[in-house]
């Protein structure tokens, strides 16, 4: 078993402040990693530092982490009575208002556990739906989410502690609505759900239409995806002066932002900023996020950025691709761009994904370095989306002809004895109406 301990100094969104000033401001969290015996030690001290992160992002201050082996699944507290009492302990040594599982824990063993340790439990879904909610700007973005916390607390009503808010979670002797209001308040949420639901698919319906705007045009759509905090905004910053809101921190965007690009040679594509992958995401925030991870599903090439100064880059690479099989999006040209090369974490690891895809783009979007490198990789992706090609087109079919000049470019025209020979570029997506003239030159 390891146990470390966390003080301010280890947070530096702290840095300068009082102690009693901390214990006012923020809640006191013990952090608890539960490790099966599958797992190597490595791979468990870097689910606790993301949980840390998370936590971190969430508000509360972290002042204990304790790794457990799970080797026997405890139906009713998910840990043994001896590890209950250990934690009971903790908490008052450290006058924790908060303990925070890194995995999902049942509404049974979270009920049970707050009653034994008389303090509120949460598990990392709900750090992640609380980070969710606060970061929440957009209309779409607040539906999206308020939905996923109604759906995950449904069958939570039954709680001791209800919220995370310093008003009114987190601190001992706030319970929840009494049993006789249980039923009332089930059908209130379920109402509410409902009502939601309804409202949600308004609002992706405008964004649907947006899209297929975009969509019709003869502009390459191309999606940045990638880990959260891997610096996907940043570069879109960078490469368009977009003003997407930047911070060192977790989920910092939730909605997506499409900018134009100009390439070298002026050809111009739109990137869309989306919101970062993070492993084992909660599937009520997935199915309710669906429409804003579509901008990747529906983007004719994609950006996967990677952090070289994760502590694990190759474990992030591999959750975004989880995350692209999910929403079908693994059959689009993709370049893997690997961002904070000034900050590197493991040499080994950016060797590594160098050697497992290719193409990759190193570069540091602080430093401005690799950018170059970057938009000409876009452009050799574009070539390869779009090829010249030749079609014959028969003289009856000038619609054929106007369809081409809208949704490609038009390189030459030559009018023949057999008909227009069109020498053009233009997306896949484009060219089913015109398949049936290509010819070769």
């Amino acid at each position: 078993m390891e146990i470390d301990t966390i003080t301010e100094k280890d947070d530096p969104s702290v840095k300068g402040k009082q102690i009693h000033d901390i214990e006012i401001e923020r809640q006191r969290a013990i952090l608890l990693v539960l490790v099966p015996t599958t797992e190597d030690r490595l791979h468990a001290k870097l689910r606790g530092e993301e949980l840390q992160a998370l936590v971190s992002t969430m508000g509360p201050l972290t002042v204990h982490i304790l790794t457990i082996p799970l080797r026997d699944h405890n139906s009713a507290t998910l840990i043994g009575s001896g590890k209950v009492a250990e934690i009971k302990g903790l908490i008052d040594t450290y006058e924790s208002d908060l303990v925070i599982f890194d995995q999902g824990i049942s509404p049974r063993v979270q009920r049970n556990l707050e009653k034994e340790w008389e303090c509120c439990v949460i598990d990392r879904d709900e750090v992640i739906l609380q980070i969710f909610a606060d970061r929440a700007a957009t209309k779409e973005a607040s539906l999206q989410v308020e939905l996923a916390r109604l759906e995950y607390s449904l069958p939570r009503l039954t709680r001791m502690w209800v919220g995370l808010s310093r008003q009114h979670g987190g601190v001992k002797g706030n319970k929840g609505s009494g049993e006789q209001q249980l039923e009332l308040d089930r059908r209130q949420i379920k109402e509410k759900i409902t009502l939601l639901k309804e409202q949600l698919k308004k609002v992706q319906q405008q964004r649907s239409i947006q899209r297929s705007q975009r969509q019709n045009g003869n502009v390459p759509l191309g999606a940045i995806v990638g880990y959260t905090n891997s610096g996907k905004s940043s570069l879109l910053n960078a490469l368009t002066q977009a003003g997407v809101l930047v911070e060192n921190k977790l989920f910092a965007t939730l909605d997506p932002t499409t900018r134009t690009v100009k390439l070298p040679g002026g050809v111009e594509v739109l990137l869309s900023d989306t919101v970062g992958f993070v492993s084992d995401l909660p599937h009520n925030l997935v199915d309710s996020f669906k429409s804003t991870l579509e901008e990747a599903k529906y983007a004719d090439f994609l950006i996967i950025v990677c952090d070289a100064s994760h502590p694990d880059m190759l474990g992030s690479y591999t959750t975004t691709v989880k995350v692209l099989e999910e929403l079908g999006c693994t059959d689009k040209p993709a370049i893997v761009m690997i961002n904070k090369m000034d900050a590197i974490h493991d040499d080994f690891a950016v060797a590594r994904l160098k050697s497992m895809y290719s193409p990759v783009v190193e570069t540091s979007v602080l430093k401005g370095e690799g950018l170059d490198d970057l938009l000409y990789q876009i452009g050799e992706t574009l070539h390869a989306l779009c090829p010249i090609t030749y079609y014959l087109i028969p003289e009856s079919r000038y619609d054929l002809i106007s369809h081409i000049r809208r949704s490609g470019q038009v390189l030459s025209i030559e009018y023949l004895d057999t008909g227009i020979l069109v020498e053009t570029q233009i997306l896949k997506r484009y060219q089913n109406p015109i398949l049936a003239f290509k010819v070769q030159k």
